[in-house]
């Protein structure tokens, strides 16, 4: 038996935001969500209660960081590796809502999460006797150069112990200098990932693939062993080393906000895969959580 295989901790890795979310009558709920939030919360729902799931991550020292982290715990997520910073806050984000697809306006300057690695000894325990780490192009995208860095060296320590990655590069080209600084970093984040689970959409527009095979096929080179492709409404790709499969979407009767979309469905995806699941299986299982996410306001679907 592998030193992987006894391991069973996750942790996710990046920032939550307070989210001010469209209520349909002109006004706005408050909620706390981001993208590797949503998919560590999404995965405590759906994994067995002895998988712990903890989110790393760094807040201020005021009430509605207080809040955040009382969030955090009420969901179940492990708090034991969220810093506190006492001259930083938490960033906020506000959701607009067009036929189904959301905009979005950040406030996020003084974001305690963009020095989430600047204390190597802290990614160091955070990452200790973890089974999977789960990370984002969004959770590269806060972080100075530097920072971006150590976090990467500190993924290549932890997988070097037998952790595996999961990375969803997550493409958001307002928060990095020029899409070429981006490109370069997700792809430089791709070479310590195990699981990379992009979206055709934003790679075709960025990277210039031209299907989702040539996504899948990309990452797979960049050292991948397990790539899954998500492509909206069209079927979804995998690639491993016992080759590429297409895999049907789930059908969705009507879509509400695709918040989260990708957020859910790498949280039912992994979840399953985690516990063993067939790989079709647990594109399925991913598909059918993100289909019921965007039949619904909001980020985070009870």
């Amino acid at each position: 038996m592998s030193a992987r295989s006894l391991k069973k901790r996750i942790v996710s890795v990046g920032e939550c935001m307070v989210e001010m979310a469209p209520t349909g009558e002109g006004t706005y709920a408050m909620g706390f969500a981001g993208d590797t939030l949503n998919t560590a919360w999404y995965l405590r729902r759906a994994l067995p209660a002895d998988r712990p799931v903890d989110y790393l991550t760094a807040v201020g020292t005021d009430p509605i960081s207080a809040r955040m982290v009382a969030f955090f715990e009420e969901a179940g997520l492990g708090t034991a590796h969220v810093a506190r910073l006492s001259d930083r806050t938490v960033g906020l984000y506000l959701i607009e809502l067009t036929n189904g697809e959301r905009s979005f306006a950040y406030w996020r300057g003084q974001s305690a999460a963009r020095l989430l690695a600047r204390d190597v000894a802290a990614l160091e325990a955070g990452f200790a006797e973890a089974a999977l780490i789960y990370l984002s192009g969004i959770t590269l995208a806060i972080l100075d150069p530097a920072d971006r860095a150590r976090l990467l060296e500190a993924l290549a320590a932890a997988r070097a112990a037998g952790s595996a990655v999961a990375f969803d590069p997550n493409l958001r080209p307002r928060l990095w200098p020029d899409p070429a600084a981006m490109c370069a970093a997700v792809t430089e984040a791709a070479r310590h990932a195990d699981i990379v689970l992009p979206s055709h959409e934003d790679e075709a527009t960025f990277f210039g693939d031209a299907d989702a095979a040539a996504t899948a096929a990309r990452y797979a080179a960049a050292g991948a062993t397990l790539v899954v492709v998500k492509d909206g409404a069209g079927p979804m790709v995998t690639l491993t080393e016992d080759g590429q499969q297409s895999h049907p979407p789930e059908r969705v009767q009507e879509v509400i906000d695709t918040t989260a979309a990708g957020d859910s469905f790498n949280a039912g995806f992994l979840a399953a895969h985690l516990t063993g699941a067939p790989l079709a299986d647990a594109v399925r299982a991913g598909a059918r959580l993100a289909a019921r996410v965007i039949g619904a306001r909001g980020a985070l679907v009870p």
